[in-house]
């Protein structure tokens, strides 16, 4: 009887003895050796600044290497005050979210701080999240307790408001980065005024181009628009400019086109609708170069004041048909 509560105490003496090891404090366990665990810390952008009121929060990820285990009754716990230097700081643990992925070789611990202010001072002054100390305990030797050191973030506490005269360079935290001027807005105008230009410069290229760099640019009348701007201001000339033309109208039918088919041709191709009055004028205009002997260049009205110029224009105009566009329409007696 005596041997079975002797073997009943060591029993319940070896249960307890860990409980007591982890009540230990943490700064008085050793170290733990150095590549067994790795630390990945996301840190607040905003280092200074923090007023009354203010939550921080603090991203760490362990990832511990076995035989060592986290002991979870180590990490931080809620409601507990920080102190910096030894004094309180006005600053606690509001809350924590701890989530680790066991395997075989190792354990990640992700854990997410949260810490609100509640202190304020007619200065700005400087705080420190943790140090947080974590314990570990060695699976294969259980007598084995070492610590972890979570690095301690550094902030300023600002106050609500400022009382007498204040030089602001003075009071300007060592934390806080250089002002940048942010240049978001210039930068976005600066895009959409770029964008606009590249649309008016490919407008003005479609309208004006003579290439056949974009869609329907290489028709029929792209090229006898070319061909007409070549010709001499000259009867030979002018003869060649309506031949041009009657090719380009031609190749843009599929077949001869005259004053008598002129309807059928603009019903088939309505975008030359708008300049039906200038293809009748230049009809007549071809009649009276070709099959009037006594026609002089140097007519009174119309296409017969100057044929060459007219007809330059003409091809322009029938050359914006072929691209879908609508042309200025002549001015009488031009």
């Amino acid at each position: 009887m005596t041997k079975s509560i002797r073997k009943y105490a060591l029993m319940l003496f070896m249960c307890m003895s860990p409980l007591a090891a982890f009540a230990l404090d943490s700064q008085e366990l050793p170290d733990v050796k150095e590549g067994i665990v790795t630390l990945e810390t996301k840190d607040p952008v905003k280092l200074v600044g923090y007023t009354v009121g203010d939550v921080i929060e603090r991203e760490v990820t362990l990832t511990i290497k076995a035989p060592y285990k986290l002991i979870d009754t180590s990490l931080p716990i809620p409601g507990y005050e920080k102190r910096y230097r030894g004094q309180l700081i006005g600053i606690e643990l509001k809350s924590i979210d701890h989530v680790k992925k066991e395997s075989k070789k190792q354990t990640v611990h992700h854990i997410k701080l949260a810490y609100q202010v509640f202190t304020n001072n007619v200065v700005a002054k400087n705080a420190a999240l943790g140090p947080e100390y974590l314990n570990l305990i060695n699976t294969a030797d259980k007598k084995e307790l070492v610590k972890y050191r979570v690095p301690s973030l550094t902030i300023a506490i600002s106050p609500i408001a400022i009382f007498g005269q204040v030089k602001v360079e003075n009071n300007m935290s060592p934390l806080l980065g250089p002002l940048l001027m942010t240049n978001d807005k210039e930068m976005r105008y600066l895009k959409i005024s770029l964008a606009a230009i590249a649309l008016s410069l490919l407008g003005l290229l479609y309208i004006l181009g003579k290439s056949a760099w974009l869609p329907r640019m290489g028709g029929a009348f792209a090229k006898a628009y070319r061909t007409v701007r070549k010709t001499a201001n000259n009867e030979d000339g002018v003869k060649q400019a309506i031949s041009t033309l009657h090719q380009g109208l031609n190749t843009t039918a599929g077949m001869s086109v005259f004053s008598d088919n002129l309807a059928s041709f603009l019903h088939k191709h309505p975008d030359f609708y708008p300049i039906k009055s200038e293809i009748e004028e230049f009809f007549g205009l071809s009649r009276r170069i070709y099959f009037e002997p006594s026609f002089k260049l140097a007519g009174k009205h119309g296409a017969d004041l100057n044929p060459h110029q007219w007809l330059t224009r003409f091809a322009r105009h029938c050359r914006d048909c072929e691209r879908g566009l609508i042309p200025e329409p002549m001015k009488a007696g031009a």
